[in-house]
């Protein structure tokens, strides 16, 4: 699903780079642009950290 359509990023983008480290919609528009345009994204984007951040976190504790 496009999440953000000024420079078509998808959802599936977003995860990538959020389990990649990004934590912040900030961080994540330095990676991949999403949420630097427009701006419209940027709620979709937060609660994408909010949803994957969590899990990322938890998956590496337990590989740690």
């Amino acid at each position: 699903m496009l999440v953000c359509s000024c420079f078509a990023v998808s959802d599936r983008t977003l995860r990538t780079v959020i389990a990649a480290g990004a934590r912040d919609v900030d961080e994540i528009g330095a990676r991949c642009d999403a949420g630097t345009g427009c701006g419209g994204c940027v709620e979709e984007i937060e609660d994408l950290i909010d949803a994957v951040a969590p899990r990322c976190t938890r998956l590496t504790a337990r590989a740690g």
